[in-house]
């Protein structure tokens, strides 16, 4: 079996962080590290791995300037290789055009299950997951708590705000996983080590044959409309009408 782990390489959030008004990217500093939400789905591989008897763990990430740093550290933790898709076309691509370099990287390693965040801590979409599972047309097992593999069957606990549903489906499949689903292991010295040999291929577009057009760019970054004052209703025995008024402005009744 082959799990391969979506990662996602960020700049040190303990930097600061600003977005560059000519590209509208977020301006990346000298170091990337691996996203910490992304060193869940690491750990949940290399589990299932174990389990499953030796199966491989590939970690693929879409990074600039072929970027592994951030991938060297779930190679450490102990992944078995790597891809790397950079190419100047991807600077400012969307979640969607994410996650079909994504997608393309699995059908050419032959994965058996993509395991992946639910979102990552400096874009916070929450699509790419999804997105994938939907452009491979295999099944998405989304904000699992728990997961458990059994012959060629997923079984998932879906975290809900009343406490979980038991969603199973079989292989193969797009698995999300939530924050604090797993402890994520330290990696050794010997890991860190070993990590250094490890195969990372580089990609590029045109090695997956995508292309992307402009649209499927962010095009713009705004600020946040500032929060104005809310209205104060006193209660002099019209409370109720000005209230049920109100309501009926903003379209609520």
């Amino acid at each position: 079996m082959k799990v391969a782990v979506c990662v996602k390489q960020i700049s040190d959030p303990s930097e600061a962080q600003a977005i560059d008004p000519t590209s509208m990217c977020l301006k990346r500093g000298a170091k990337a590290i691996l996203d910490d939400s992304d060193a869940y789905g690491v750990e949940i591989a290399l589990r299932l791995a174990e389990v499953a008897g030796g199966a491989e763990v590939v970690l693929i990430s879409m990074a600039p300037n072929q970027e592994v740093q951030g991938v060297r550290t779930g190679l450490a933790m102990g992944a078995t290789s790597a891809v790397v898709v950079s190419d100047p076309q991807l600077a400012g691509a969307d979640a969607l055009t994410t996650a079909k370099v994504l997608a393309s990287v699995v059908k050419r390693i032959g994965a058996d299950l993509v395991i992946a965040a639910t979102e990552s801590t400096d874009g916070y979409t929450g699509t790419v997951p999804a997105q994938v599972a939907a452009l491979l047309g295999w099944p998405a097992l989304t904000f699992a708590k728990q997961i458990e593999l059994r012959g060629s069957t997923l079984s998932i606990q879906r975290q809900t705000e009343d406490g979980y549903d038991v969603v199973e489906a079989d292989l193969p499949g797009v698995v999300s996983v939530t924050a604090g689903v797993v402890e994520p292991r330290y990696p050794s010295f010997k890991g860190i080590m070993s990590a250094k040999s490890k195969p990372v291929e580089q990609l590029s577009l045109g090695d997956l044959g995508l292309s992307v057009a402009i649209d499927e760019k962010v095009l713009a970054v705004n600020d946040a409309e500032a929060r104005t004052a809310g209205q104060i209703i006193e209660d002099d025995g019209s409370a109720e009408a000005e209230i049920i008024n109100y309501l009926a402005q903003i379209k609520v009744l």
